[in-house]
């Protein structure tokens, strides 16, 4: 691994964290996870000192033995907590590839389709057209991937 700090945060900006090291990198196919993420599965890695730089996440009770923290300005999942050590969502890394997933856990509940996604054809960016003027005109209101003494949440 590098030197560099290990930062994160939510997509806004109003909540940000730091890390003194990363656990183990897993996938998590469980239904809760899916739900939680808005997505086919969740990645996730323990975030080892896990520290609140900023803000502070809200928390969704998903059982009677996890919580889930997320922003509750822009909604973005942060954390997964069963009474052990944290674990952090790895999109919320400043540096994602930082953790790339090792290990896929809770398999019964994963959806049929996941392993054929990396066969899917790729749509590549047309750098003309009305693709290229939508992308043109974007003004992104996302916090940057590195920490910022202040940053306005813009909702």
């Amino acid at each position: 691994m590098t030197d560099r700090p290990i930062s994160g945060g939510c997509q806004c900006g109003a909540v940000r964290y730091s890390c003194e090291a990363l656990g183990r990198p897993t996938i998590c196919h469980c239904r809760m996870c899916q739900k939680a993420f808005g997505a086919f599965y969740a990645p996730l890695v323990a975030g080892r000192g896990l520290r609140w730089t900023r803000g502070a996440p809200a928390y969704f009770h998903s059982s009677n033995k996890v919580r889930r923290g997320f922003c509750s300005a822009c909604g973005t999942p942060l954390t997964y907590e069963y009474g052990g050590e944290p674990e952090i969502a790895i999109g919320s890394l400043d540096d994602p590839e930082r953790a790339a997933p090792v290990l896929q856990v809770n398999p019964a509940d994963k959806l049929s389709f996941v392993d054929g996604l990396h066969d899917l054809p790729v749509r590549g960016f047309e750098p003309s057209g009305a693709q290229a003027e939508f992308m043109a005109g974007i003004v992104s209101h996302q916090h940057p991937d590195h920490d910022t003494e202040f940053w306005e949440v813009n909702q």
